[in-house]
């Protein structure tokens, strides 16, 4: 007897930082992910897909035992956990922006710090303990790492000594606290602000880290469970494609075209043109770079143009 039970791909999204920017690009990309408060099997208007939420750290983990078919992490979570799965695609977003991201090794501003090799006998908190480790091994450095559960970047200003009451656990003054100062930190940093904003300066990056989308090795050789990764691959990439692209529509008399119009559309995108039905007339349509029509359409108007239209994108195929 033949198995009619539906087909599901097992997809793991990041919970945290990179949730929003992650469920904004499904929606881009055609998927509608509706998260409920709580809950962590958000519905997806797709039956052949079964989304589950987990924090970017743990991802690779359950992607590589096969919890997972399929998930989106960073590659420093990867790195991080030693998973071993097969990377589908590079997926260049992070939380504000579509860039990479950066873990950096810093110091307090006025530290005499200046390079990594004079962090040697001290002691360096991260959440990235593995990467920060093999960093350090790598250049003979020997350090202490600490983890780090979160507020990294304010961990250099703390040390020395502090009541315990002070501290919040409630005990009378007379008992302290010894802290141990921490003298650098490896923190993952995107624009710098938080870093500038504790007086923290960057001596190294310890590495780059970008999104990645992965899958279990097992399910990356059914050929359904394969093929459903690649679609949903496809369209990812063509929604960051399109974020800083838009398309421009316009009128053009034929006379202005060749003289004046199209010396001021860009080289490498060839325009769609069209004859209208007024005659002496064409409709030129074509994707440039958001930043570009900025400037592009005061000079089309100028040139001659008319009925000019800029409209978003939702994906760029290549």
């Amino acid at each position: 007897m033949s198995d009619t039970r539906q087909k599901v791909l097992k997809l793991g999204l990041p919970k945290g930082s990179l949730e929003k920017a992650t469920l904004d690009l499904m929606a881009r990309a055609g998927y509608n992910v509706t998260l409920a408060e709580r809950s962590y099997t958000p519905r997806i208007d797709d039956p052949e897909i079964e989304v589950i939420m987990f924090r970017a750290q743990e991802m690779s983990r359950y992607v590589e035992r096969g919890a997972l078919d399929a998930g989106l992490t960073g590659t420093d979570w990867i790195a991080e956990n030693g998973s071993k799965v097969h990377v589908v695609s590079d997926l260049i977003y992070a939380k504000a922006s579509f860039a990479k991201v950066r873990w950096v090794l810093a110091v307090p501003e006025g530290s005499p710090i200046k390079k990594p090799e004079d962090l040697k006998g001290c002691l360096v908190a991260t959440e990235l303990v593995n990467v920060t480790e093999n960093y350090f091994r790598d250049r003979g450095v020997k350090v202490k790492v600490e983890f780090s559960w979160g507020a990294t970047e304010i961990k250099p200003a703390l040390g020395g000594t502090e009541s315990l009451a002070d501290a919040g656990a409630g005990q009378s003054a007379d008992k302290m606290l010894q802290l141990e100062r921490v003298d650098a930190i490896v923190d993952v940093t995107e624009t710098g602000s938080s870093l500038r904003a504790n007086r923290l300066r960057v001596i190294d990056t310890v590495m780059e880290s970008n999104t990645q989308f992965i899958a279990n090795t097992k399910s990356w050789t059914d050929p359904w469970k394969r093929a459903k990764v690649e679609n949903l691959a496809m369209l990812l990439q063509a929604a960051i494609d399109a974020k800083e692209l838009v398309g421009l529509k316009m009128n053009v008399p034929e006379t202005v075209w060749e003289k004046k119009v199209k010396t001021l559309l860009p080289a490498e995108r060839s325009p769609t043109i069209s004859h209208l039905a007024e005659k002496g007339w064409i409709a030129v349509e074509v994707i440039l770079s958001a930043a570009r029509e900025r400037e592009l359409v005061p000079e089309l108007k100028r040139a001659g143009a008319t009925g000019i239209i800029v409209y978003p994108l939702n994906k760029v195929i290549h």
